[in-house]
């Protein structure tokens, strides 16, 4: 975890590569889930994970929000592109931020990088110390082992700029409890020529009923919604006791 590309040299093209998805949908139906479930008094959000902030663009409207995450390249980015929002580094397994919040957030699979069962238990305890009571965490999950497709193939093509052309390749396989994904990428960019990367993302394949009991022993009433922002991954739904 940390050493991707996607996060580190290729950070400056994660917009561009993410730019089919929808973050304002997904973010307004995770604003429905917060009111919906929390039951602390405030507005102080926490986006762990956080990538270029693009969520984060659509929480602030309703929201004091903090982003962390592990990467300096992806965070310059989310500096760059999002105002009003506090950025901050940090590990999602043991970050100390001497606050407590109201709702916290960690999106687009992101949980999937701790790997292990012993890191999600630590990352979801650390996730539980920093809710205020009646705090709301909102988790969307990598696959489960059961669920993933080992040998998938994926091609993803981003041409929406000019003088940019990306094209994203990867076929998935397991190893033990975790997903591994090489994703090729030829980049196409007018005065560099043509590049290709390779660019490995290892994340861990959690069951549901794990999930849900990590979150228990945190302190938190938890739940799991199958209707999620994704096809086949559905949402965990934590509210601290």
């Amino acid at each position: 975890m940390g050493n991707e590309l996607l996060y580190t040299d290729l950070a400056n093209y994660y917009n561009l590569i993410y730019s089919h998805k929808d973050y304002k949908k997904e973010a307004v139906k995770v604003k429905k889930l917060i009111l919906k479930y929390k039951k602390s008094g405030g507005s102080d959000l926490l986006e762990v994970g956080c990538g270029a902030g693009k969520h984060l663009d659509f929480f602030k409207d309703s929201f004091c929000c903090t982003g962390i995450d592990l990467n300096k390249g992806i965070l310059s980015v989310a500096k760059k592109n999002v105002e009003g929002v506090v950025f901050k580094q940090g590990n999602m397994i043991d970050f100390d931020l001497k606050k407590n919040f109201d709702a916290i957030t960690c999106l687009f699979s992101g949980i999937g990088y701790v790997k292990t069962y012993s890191n999600l238990k630590k990352t979801i305890k650390n996730f539980s110390r920093h809710l205020k009571p009646g705090g709301v965490m909102i988790i969307e999950p990598w696959f489960s082992r059961s669920a993933f497709k080992q040998g998938s193939v994926h091609l993803t093509v981003c041409d929406r700029e000019e003088n940019i052309k990306i094209a994203r390749l990867s076929v998935s396989k397991v190893k033990g409890n975790i997903s591994v994904v090489d994703m090729h990428y030829l980049v196409g960019e007018k005065g560099k020529g043509v590049r290709h990367f390779v660019d490995r993302h290892e994340l861990g394949l959690f069951e549901v009923d794990k999930i849900l009991d990590c979150m228990e022993k945190a302190g938190l009433k938890a739940k799991f919604l199958k209707n999620g922002l994704t096809k086949d991954r559905g949402l965990f739904i934590g509210v601290k006791k």
